[in-house]
């Protein structure tokens, strides 16, 4: 199956997956989306994600019902219409009850941190 936006892909299956209410997920592997999961482990947004050893390729996410609930997972940048902000231009999610997911030029990180760091760069996504 060919996808044309992979990390619309993820976040449409960890959204789905969050729906019915599943443990954990499989993603097809790349670098960029461990490092966007890797992100929202670090803000607790899913319990752990791991390579798959029985499923060459792919990623298994462990997804997290806790206090840090996702009710949203958007994609904002997408391939034929890239969205980026400086670091005076970084938006807020919900007066702070979310957060937006960022590739700058020191990694992908979360935009609180590219906020401190004084790093702009491309919206990956929002999550609330």
């Amino acid at each position: 199956m060919i996808v044309n936006d992979p990390i619309a892909d993820m976040l449409t299956r960890i959204r789905n997956a969050f729906m019915v209410r599943k443990e954990s997920v499989l993603i097809p592997d790349s670098r960029l989306k461990r490092e966007v999961l890797s992100v929202m482990k670090n803000k607790h947004y899913i319990n752990d994600f791991s390579v798959s050893k029985e499923i060459q390729g792919f990623i298994d996410v462990k997804l997290s019902y806790g206090e840090r609930q996702m009710k949203k997972l958007e994609r904002v940048s997408k391939p034929g219409c890239r969205v980026y902000a400086k670091k005076s231009d970084i938006p807020t999610v919900l007066q702070g009850m979310g957060m937006v997911i960022m590739s700058t030029s020191k990694g992908v990180m979360a935009g609180t941190d590219a906020k401190k760091q004084g790093l702009g760069g491309e919206i990956i996504c929002k999550i609330y």
